[in-house]
């Protein structure tokens, strides 16, 4: 699938399914995991990360609703090319919730308003 495995944190708030699917849509977004690429079967991916089945499996089935995994019975589970470039209500819902979980650690360690404008506009200049 790729070089870096798939890092799951029992101890964290954040579900596992989510885990995954954040991890695999990371990858996705990259490119690390170009249309054509097969994933490992449901089974085997959990049985990997020590994890239940339908967890792996309700992380792929959100992949797929979302336009970045082909589900066939037999087939297996490959990655498609999405058609849309477009953010969906989907993305943004993820990308707030992302936002949201990283501001509330941003001000438990003290960093500014305009420290956290100075890392955006550094990382999006790029």
């Amino acid at each position: 699938m790729s070089d870096k495995p798939l890092q799951i944190d029992h101890a964290s708030d954040i579900p596992v399914y989510r885990q995954i699917t954040d991890d695999l849509r990371a990858r996705l977004v990259s490119g690390q995991l170009p249309p054509g690429t097969r994933l490992p079967p449901v089974r085997q991916l959990a049985a990997d990360l020590t994890v239940h089945h339908n967890t792996v499996a309700q992380a792929y089935r959100q992949l797929a609703e979302e336009g970045w995994l082909s589900l066939k019975r037999g087939r297996g589970v490959q990655v498609i090319p999405r058609h849309s470039q477009t953010a969906t209500p989907e993305d943004e819902t993820w990308f707030s919730q992302r936002f949201t979980d990283l501001l509330a650690k941003a001000k438990t360690r003290g960093l500014t308003q305009s420290q956290l404008t100075q890392i955006i506009q550094n990382l999006t200049s790029t």
